[in-house]
């Protein structure tokens, strides 16, 4: 699908991609954005379209979201992805190393400030921000685009009491029709979806008792795991140690860290998505899972999202071959001291982030007259105070190099993302 704007820039429904290369063939539509490619057309508002009503379909994760519109409810016509930045927590980290290496050297003392600070209501650390600030950016932008009605989102991953204690009585969704898929979605993206003993994937798992009840064993999660039928049978009344498998019962202690994740930040992300004043659907990770295998869709993050909430209709139409893929990039970097490979400063980047009218990230177009790279080339420009630049392409390979700023077109400025397509899996 290709994005469509009125003539005063207000979202209209998608379009076909034959109906939009007809459409700038007459000149009835211009190109509107490069990414994600959206076209204008000149002659038609809002009020002279008729509009469907589009659900905006999020299924929020640690490092990759789910995304899904569908029409009416019950057809999909445009499946997306968005990759957040997980690089966060290190930056920070080396930012700090520098900081204190500056304070133990014979140079001016800055003086720490971890006593004078506090840290406000709804606070969330630097990592966990970002992905719900990602997220909020990116459902904005995608209402400047398409003409969302609704919007659906994943509220909780698990249920961590329910997880602990299974046996819990009066939780009233407990005895409905999601019980047991809780514990089971919580085994299954703590222990990767394989065996835990002999790490088959794409097979049959059981839930599997680490220590057999028969032998003492509790049902709490962090007795449980998950494993092929094979290995559920060999190891019958043995214990994990037993099977030679010492590190499993080590390995079921630990936290998962990505669902904690999830947890601290639905709420904050729920927040944000009421702020946009559309109407708010939630729903469970167990729902979605269970939604997902009733009609026989592939595990992934898309297909994830376009069965989130009480809303999935019985038959869902993919009317789509390619997902959006969503790379968050940002606009720079904060960081002004570069140091060598062993930690120690030695240079300092300039405070300036635009070198002859171009930013790195920005999407240009060079025409090279002649030498080693003489053709024309498209991609994402990175930027030197020498007006000499390099060009990537969607794939972060160098197209050329060491090009002249004079050849060099804009024709879209960076925006924090990078879009690229990829074909669903059916």
């Amino acid at each position: 699908m290709v994005f469509v704007v009125g003539k005063h820039k207000k979202p209209l429904m998608p379009c076909s991609e034959k109906r939009a290369r007809l459409l700038l063939e007459r000149g009835r539509a211009v190109i509107h954005r490069k990414e994600p490619f959206t076209i204008r057309i000149k002659d038609r508002t809002v009020k002279e379209s008729n509009l469907q009503p589009l659900r905006l379909k999020l299924d929020p994760g640690s490092k990759v979201t789910g995304v899904a519109i569908l029409e009416n409810d019950s057809k999909a016509i445009w499946l997306g992805e968005i990759h957040h930045k997980t690089n966060i927590k290190k930056n920070l980290e080396n930012r700090r190393a520098i900081r204190r290496n500056r304070r133990n050297r014979k140079t001016r003392y800055r003086q720490a400030r971890f006593l004078n600070r506090r840290k406000p209501k709804g606070w969330l650390p630097p990592s966990l921000r970002a992905r719900v600030n990602q997220t909020t950016n990116f459902v904005t932008r995608i209402r400047n685009l398409l003409p969302i009605t609704t919007i659906s989102t994943e509220h909780v991953k698990f249920d961590t009491q329910l997880t602990q204690n299974p046996d819990i009585k009066g939780i009233e969704y407990q005895q409905g029709e999601l019980f047991g898929y809780e514990v089971r979605e919580y085994l299954l993206e703590k222990w990767g979806r394989k065996c835990a003993y002999c790490g088959k994937e794409n097979v049959p798992l059981e839930i599997e008792h680490l220590i057999p009840k028969s032998r003492g064993g509790s049902d709490r999660v962090s007795n449980l795991t998950i494993a092929c039928h094979e290995c559920n049978q060999k190891k019958g009344n043995m214990t994990a140690e037993e099977f030679n498998h010492p590190e499993i019962q080590t390995q079921a202690k630990k936290p998962l860290k990505d669902a904690a994740m999830l947890n601290t930040t639905r709420w904050t992300l729920y927040n944000n998505l009421k702020e946009t004043g559309l109407p708010i659907e939630c729903g469970t990770g167990a729902r979605t899972k269970k939604q997902r295998l009733e009609r026989g869709l592939p595990k992934t993050h898309y297909y994830d999202a376009c069965c989130v909430g009480a809303s999935t209709p019985d038959n869902i139409t993919i009317d789509t071959e390619y997902i959006s893929v969503w790379v968050a990039k940002g606009r720079g970097n904060r960081q002004m001291c570069r140091t060598d490979k062993y930690g120690f400063p030695k240079s300092y980047r300039r405070n300036q982030k635009q070198y002859f009218g171009f930013q790195t990230g920005d999407i240009v177009k060079a025409d090279i007259p002649k030498g080693k790279y003489q053709g024309n080339f498209v991609g994402r420009v990175i930027i030197r105070s020498s007006g000499n630049f390099d060009i990537k392409d969607s794939m972060n390979k160098y197209i050329c190099q060491g090009i002249p700023w004079k050849y060099i077109h804009l024709i879209q400025r960076n925006f924090g993302w990078q879009c690229q397509m990829e074909r669903i899996l059916i």
